[in-house]
């Protein structure tokens, strides 16, 4: 089996777990446990007698590894008014409430018909795959809380729960069912229950089911607990990236009103490169742990438009999507900051060498999107230009970092380079050696193209399904990457640094280059002078 080489050969012992801690603020960061239950697949429904399941998709092990090997089919009809067609020639000829499989896996259905599909009975619980791939690509044509009413309102109907009378031996075996698929759809996509309508749903469900099943209360109370508690920590999760961000806003006011004041460098405050990539890496999983795995599917989510005006659309949630993205931003222009600010070239010669060492221990540890968003920093113009100080570097170390990140071949070298770091994290029991932070951006463009390449519907109006399946492959491996805990400890003068120093404006980049740099050509002079008179003109000065 292929394992990542090292660019670092001295081998560090991870550090013992130590509470996050950002700006004083301690973060809490348990992940939900159907999160390692769908990914890793520990619990199997079948060798419990309240999970009989008639035909329905594979487990995620096979469907997620890409589910086109042929299994046996059992033909019947499951539910209501549901069928279930194997690889029919022409589906236009399909009942609009039948399920579409080829090869032994679902690939179409009507809206209906897949609704209906995730809806348990007394003896038929979904598969787990279908629930998790269902739960997240549905939105991509019904809001959650219309789904949510939806299944409730067919679980009602189908168990005659508006009845005077209720079997209550049938609704024994129906009860435990519906409180697990719940309990599936808090854990997994917490964040839907942040919408009143959501949790209204889920009260009125789940309080008539504990009235029918005295029994189910327990289960009941535990869901709501648990939901209740990851939406408080979701709220104190942004709460910190304010008081983070206030706090940023204020040091850079400072920096404004007296640069003479911020003469510290990340040098200065965490000389080791190596820990400073540990610290790093904190921050990474950090904000990845809170990025829901449905914030990649709502940011496909478009407003529909007539002719006159845009319809009303719940707004998209994927605020901490866009944090993450942002905090990429931050350390690329952290880092040509700390490079710019500095007048001696043997200064800036310094932090760029500093910069390839913590570049590289991010990739010995598995951090690609602090490495990429490093070597982006590196490589940006204001840093780039400045050949006299780059004729003081070492750039051999930066030149191979520079290939594993190429992006010819769509990133070719990095694909293969996560590859191995995902083989050396699923063989290892612990330590640094399991994580596995991808180069975010790439992923989100990879899932962007996965979802403009595919078709939502097809010909006959049925749900393309397949598409989803594969939509919720990429995001499962996504979940699996963010479960692991920083073995690290923290150093939080470093931390309040990297998420607090000023940071300068592309401008102000340009204009410290060529303070330090003259400019070497017409471009470069032109450029310079509209600077330098923009930036009097800002601070009242008169430009002669």
């Amino acid at each position: 089996m292929p394992c990542k080489q090292r660019l670092f050969s001295k081998k560090r012992r991870p550090i013992a777990l130590q509470p996050v801690v950002i700006c004083d603020c301690y973060l809490w960061t348990s992940k939900p446990s159907i999160f390692g239950t769908i990914t890793k697949d520990k619990i199997s429904h079948k060798d419990d007698p309240k999970r009989r399941s008639l035909p329905q998709t594979s487990n995620l092990a096979t469907m997620f590894a890409y589910h086109h090997h042929g299994r046996e089919m059992v033909n019947g009809h499951v539910g209501i008014n549901r069928g279930i067609v194997n690889d029919c020639e022409d589906e236009r000829l399909i009942d609009n409430n039948a399920l579409i499989y080829h090869d032994g896996n679902l690939y179409s259905g009507s809206v209906e018909a897949l609704i209906q599909h995730i809806v348990p009975t007394a003896d038929y619980y979904p598969d787990r795959t279908y629930i998790f791939a269902f739960l997240l690509c549905s939105r991509l044509f019904m809001k959650p809380c219309d789904l949510l009413r939806e299944v409730c309102q067919l679980c009602i109907i189908q168990q005659n729960l508006h009845d005077r009378v209720i079997d209550r031996e049938k609704f024994s075996k129906f009860g435990p069912n519906i409180v697990q698929l719940l309990s599936e759809w808090t854990e997994t996509f917490p964040y839907d229950f942040r919408d009143e309508r959501m949790m209204r749903h889920l009260k009125e469900i789940t309080q008539k089911c504990a009235s029918i099943d005295h029994s189910l209360r327990k289960g009941i109370g535990q869901l709501m607990q648990t939901l209740i508690r990851r939406l408080a920590m979701l709220e104190k999760y942004e709460e910190i990236l304010a008081k983070v961000n206030a706090a940023a806003a204020d040091r850079m006011h400072m920096l404004r009103a007296n640069p003479a004041a911020f003469q510290t460098n990340i040098i200065e405050i965490c000389p080791d490169p190596y820990v400073l990539a540990q610290q790093l890496t904190h921050i990474e999983l950090e904000r990845l742990t809170n990025i829901g795995p449905e914030e990649f599917v709502q940011t496909f989510i478009k407003k529909e438009m007539d002719d006159t005006k845009i319809v009303f659309q719940d707004e998209k949630k994927t605020n901490n999507l866009e944090a993450y993205v942002e905090w990429f931003n931050r350390l690329s222009y952290l880092v040509a900051t700390e490079v710019c600010m500095h007048i001696k070239k043997k200064h800036r010669a310094r932090l760029i060498d500093f910069f390839i060492d913590v570049a590289k221990e991010c990739f010995n540890i598995g951090n690609f999107n602090s490495l990429m968003a490093i070597l982006a920093g590196l490589n940006m113009s204001p840093v780039a230009r400045l050949k006299k100080t780059w004729g003081k570097v070492n750039t051999s170390k930066f030149e191979v970092l520079e290939n594993l990140m190429d992006p010819t071949s769509n990133f070719g070298n990095y694909r293969q380079a996560l590859k191995a770091a995902i083989q050396r994290s699923k063989a290892s029991i612990g330590g640094s050696d399991c994580m596995v932070i991808p180069f975010f951006s790439l992923l989100v463009k990879d899932i962007y193209f996965l979802n403009e390449g595919c078709t939502n519907k097809l010909d006959t109006g049925h749900v393309n399904f397949d598409k989803f399946w594969q939509l919720a492959k990429q995001i499962t491996e996504f979940i699996t990457w963010k479960q692991v805990d920083c073995p690290f400890s923290r150093d939080r003068q470093a931390l309040n640094y990297l998420l607090t120093a000023p940071v300068f404006t592309e401008h102000s980049l340009y204009l410290a280059s060529y303070e330090s740099e003259s400019p070497e050509n017409d471009f470069e002079k032109e450029r310079y002078k509209t600077i330098r008179g923009s930036t009097k003109k800002s601070q009242g000065e008169k430009v002669k």
